[in-house]
């Protein structure tokens, strides 16, 4: 089961925007791509992900039964779509997932700082479709952080030392264009190995705005290499690759192209740029890039955000922060003239505080930001990669069990994490609504009693009786099965 709700809460609370959006034009937004391809519409998986969409909440699609062992009172939750792509609700429940494994299983008791890179506009888009292209460029990034940290141990005299790190690959920006950039948790320091058989962390200093140029400077120049040798950039070795993403759908290739630029791609407003409400000022762009900031030829490095080995709720939250779904909810909103408008998180350097988009932009946006389902879009480097000789000593590094963290989940029968075969923690549902937001959803509205899972349900037939037998509206019919 995967929710973003309590199991008391309404399906209409959630993607109440959103779903009606996609509900109304999903259909006349599919016959527009098939016209703009000639008859070829978008890839499988990108249907596929509006239409389970479309079920995700839906009681009619499944619910699992609670029943309180108190006052007997039946709560029902629907399942979720369990969408990698966009879905608010889906996309928060992965997060807070994600992030309780990080710091519960993966990232040692350390310093940690985060590393973001960002691409130029005409990079973002081979990395969009290419997830080759985009992993080999990862490798460049990752080795050229690893350089850092090893040349300043080096300095300091420690030799051999190595660090590791995590990447969170980001799809999307603030105005859900595509923006394809890297978040990496990198361990704040190198380990080496001890004389006894132990390891030591040796904590770095810091880096200075000179070093994180320089670290952008050498990335930016190894990608360029790397872009030739693939025959993306003008080089002697190459004279340009067929474009894969036309090979294979033309029409989503024009929608990624307009979404990295912020453009529209179909409909009357084709070519145009997405409207901005907001002070709209005529401003210059800001070349100041504050302290640990690099900016060069569209490549954009960051290094200025730090978390201490001791602060375990502060690393969930950059965990979180780093694993975020693309937007929230709540920044969406439904306008008068039928419009949806995005709030955005921060106001731009021209005043610009919201961005409105026509119902079909939006789902191009959202066709753009789809991953292919093959895609890992969370990535350990060095001593937390999977085949690390070193691993499971970084791994339990300063760690203590049990681990003292203030957001452990309750310890009430069916809220605790169990352990998968794999052997990590698979969280339940109401044990991350704990940790992430203190609710205890195991706990009856009505007498205060415990819920006790009785049932679940997949018949939409039998789901009905039960919603009549309970006085619980419908959530609507149901808009179909995802195409094979």
């Amino acid at each position: 089961m995967e929710c973003g709700a309590p199991a008391y809460r309404p399906r209409d609370a959630e993607h109440t925007v959103l779903h009606q959006v996609i509900a109304e034009h999903l259909e006349p937004f599919l016959r527009t791509v098939a016209e703009a391809g000639d008859g070829a519409g978008l890839p499988q998986f990108v249907e596929r992900e509006f239409r389970d969409f479309l079920l995700c909440g839906v009681y009619e699609a499944g619910v699992a039964r609670f029943q309180c062992e108190g006052c007997g009172l039946d709560h029902l939750l629907p399942f979720s779509c369990k969408g990698r792509a966009w879905c608010p609700s889906c996309g928060g429940r992965r997060m807070t997932e994600r992030a309780a494994h990080l710091v519960d299983a993966v990232l040692p008791w350390v310093p940690v700082r985060q590393w973001v890179l960002t691409m130029p506009y005409r990079l973002r888009y081979q990395l969009a479709w290419n997830h080759g292209l985009s992993r080999a460029v990862l490798r460049v990034y990752t080795r050229a952080l690893r350089d850092v940290y090893r040349r300043d141990a080096r300095t300091r005299g420690i030799a051999g030392g190595q660090t590791g790190m995590v990447t969170a690959v980001q799809r999307a920006g603030g105005a859900l264009n595509v923006n394809v950039h890297f978040h990496t948790l990198v361990l704040d320091g190198v380990f080496t190995d001890d004389p006894e058989g132990g390891l030591a962390f040796h904590p770095a200093p810091g880096p200075s705005d000179a070093e994180v140029a320089a670290a952008l400077a050498t990335i930016r120049q190894r990608v360029q290499r790397l872009l030739v040798r693939h025959g993306l950039e003008p080089g002697d070795e190459a004279t340009g690759p067929a474009d894969r993403l036309v090979d294979e759908s033309p029409v989503l290739a024009g929608i990624v192209g307009a979404s990295v630029q912020g453009r529209v791609a179909l409909g009357q407003r084709a070519g145009a740029r997405v409207r901005r409400l907001g002070d709209a000022r005529d401003t210059e762009a800001v070349t100041s890039r504050g302290p640990r900031q690099a900016h060069l030829e569209g490549f954009d490095l960051h290094a200025n955000v730090w978390v201490s080995g001791s602060d375990r709720a502060g690393l969930e939250r950059l965990c979180r922060y780093i694993l975020r779904p693309p937007f929230a909810q709540e920044r969406l909103r439904l306008r008068s003239d039928g419009r949806i408008a995005l709030e955005l998180k921060t106001a731009w350097y021209d005043g610009t505080r919201e961005l409105v988009f026509e119902p079909l932009e939006l789902l191009e946006r959202l066709a753009a930001m789809t991953p292919r389902p093959e895609t890992n879009l969370l990535i350990c480097h060095g001593l937390l990669a999977a085949r690390a000789r070193w691993r499971a000593r970084v791994v339990a590094y300063g760690r203590v069990a049990p681990e003292p963290t203030a957001l452990a989940p309750p310890l009430v029968a069916g809220a605790e994490g169990t352990k998968a075969k794999t052997g990590s923690p698979a969280w339940t549902w109401a044990a991350l609504m704990h940790r992430a937001f203190a609710l205890d959803v195991l706990a009856c509205a009505n007498c205060g009693g415990r819920l006790r899972l009785i049932a679940t349900l997949h018949d939409p037939v039998v789901i009905r009786k039960l919603l009549a037998h309970l006085n619980m509206a419908r959530s609507g019919p149901s808009p179909g099965p995802a195409p094979p």
